[in-house]
């Protein structure tokens, strides 16, 4: 498991993921302790395969570092650190999309 900081205050943020290059930011983000809700809609607009690898990176980025990942709605993805852990309603279900938080 990759090591996260514990800070003393931890943000959320919410961030527009625009090209694949975002996913570094934000991984770096997660590993600092921050809750990040992510809005996919700018990079869908260019390209719906690079939102399905950026969040197929995020996912697993989360799993590693023991944090949660979910979808919020249609446009948002909501990405937790292991201190912080997403209420589900519903269980997901192996290779099945995300479960949605809302």
């Amino acid at each position: 498991m990759i090591e996260v900081a514990r800070p003393e205050k931890a943000y959320l943020k919410a961030l527009p993921l625009r090209d694949l290059g975002d996913v570094e930011m934000i991984k770096q983000e997660v590993k600092s302790g921050n809750i990040l809700i992510l809005k996919v809609s700018p990079l869908a607009k260019k390209s719906i395969d690079d939102v399905k690898q950026a969040v197929s990176q995020l996912l697993e980025f989360t799993q590693l570092v023991g944090g949660d990942i979910a979808r919020l709605g249609e446009e948002r993805v909501v990405i937790t650190p292991s201190s912080v852990k997403i209420w589900r309603e519903k269980a997901a279900t192996p290779g099945g999309p995300l479960p949605t938080a809302a």
